[in-house]
């Protein structure tokens, strides 16, 4: 069995290890989503991953509704990221974009008062974030039919200006509640066309997605990350173990570079004996490298593998604190906390000082 720091393909991109760092919102660019230099730091101090994944990044005005999150669709956009991805690379690093489309997650207040879009008319439970604080969800209007092939292409654009910053490739957010998942789910997509109604119709859009991006910037440079969890931001599935599969087996017919899967519970659902994960029906409907992700310790990462479970795993959170966290997980040495008041406070501290090993040393 393959160990976390051995070598891996994933598509295009030959990964010296097999510890992805996953994406983290964090809310570093400027107000009209342009990366920042501060972000070149951040993304190079991590440069030692198998592949970086960046933090969600907005394909379109109407798709993004996080205060300071990074888009892809204007050239002041594009030219921020480039000094980024130049630094990775220099660092010896490999890159991958994510692409963000909210849905009903964007609060009107980013669309000059107009409602979000969705699969259909629902509204999310909670608060959003936005520049004037917390504020409720808007109740989303239904994508109409006409409009979907100009949503397909507003990802096609965001991965065409992802290889023009020189990314290595481009990884679709299909996860967590938010657009595409809003049309996966049968809890938020209550449509009766062919983007609703069975498994089949609901898989559609994420298909046509995916098909679109790989035929522009090539499979082998496209990945896609699903959630096959319970409630995500309102967003659930009355058969995750029908939907998921069918959704993998789709991607897997696309031949993409990887898919990512964010599934909790180690502690928390899966310890419930009458809830089953949902990965490893996945894993059997997908023919590539499959990444697992979410709360894994370097033990049950290396488990997950051993098992064959899954190809690479994916770290979030320790990788916020421990811009080394290959060589501390490779050498033993104890993982940095981070602290959750810094997350999305726009400037260096929590960001770019946590100190690496040879930085505590000295």
């Amino acid at each position: 069995m393959p160990s976390l720091f051995d070598p891996i393909k994933l598509g295009a991109v030959a990964a010296p290890n097999r510890i992805l760092m996953a994406p983290l919102t964090r809310g570093r660019a400027t107000r009209d989503h342009v990366p920042t230099e501060l972000m070149r730091t951040y993304y190079a101090q991590r440069a030692a991953a198998g592949l970086i994944i960046t933090e969600a990044t907005g394909i379109s005005r109407q798709g993004l509704g996080w205060p300071y999150a990074p888009g892809l669709w204007t050239e002041a956009q594009v030219e921020g990221w480039k000094p980024i991805v130049a630094a990775v690379h220099e660092a010896g690093g490999r890159i991958f974009a994510q692409l963000w489309h909210m849905g009903r997650v964007v609060h009107s207040s980013f669309l000059g008062g107009e409602a979000p879009v969705s699969a259909s008319a629902t509204q999310a439970p909670h608060k959003a974030h936005t520049y004037d604080g917390r504020q409720p969800y808007d109740v989303a209007r239904p994508l109409r039919l006409d409009e979907i092939p100009g949503l397909i292409g507003d990802y096609v654009r965001a991965a065409r200006n992802a290889r023009a910053a020189g990314f290595d490739g481009v990884q679709i957010h299909g996860a967590n509640g938010y657009l595409i998942d809003q049309f996966l789910r049968d809890g938020t997509n209550l449509r009766d066309d062919a983007y609703g109604g069975p498994v089949e119709n609901r898989i559609r859009l994420l298909r046509e997605v995916t098909q679109a991006v790989a035929d522009e910037v090539g499979a082998d440079r496209t990945a896609v990350r699903l959630s096959p969890n319970g409630d995500s931001q309102g967003a659930n599935d009355s058969d995750p173990y029908a939907l998921f599969p069918a959704a993998a087996s789709a991607l897997s017919a696309i031949g993409i570079a990887f898919l990512e899967l964010r599934e909790p519970g180690f502690e928390g659902t899966f310890g419930k004996a009458e809830v089953a994960p949902v990965h490893p029906h996945i894993r059997k409907a997908f023919a590539g490298p499959l990444v697992l992700n979410s709360d894994y310790t370097l033990e049950r990462a290396q488990a997950a593998l051993d098992g064959g479970e899954a190809d690479a795993i994916a770290f979030g959170r320790p990788f916020i604190s421990n811009p080394d966290l290959v060589a501390r997980l490779q050498t033993g040495a104890p993982l940095q906390g981070d602290v959750m008041a810094t997350w999305y406070s726009q400037g260096p501290e929590g960001y770019v000082d946590y100190p690496a090993l040879e930085e505590v040393a000295a």
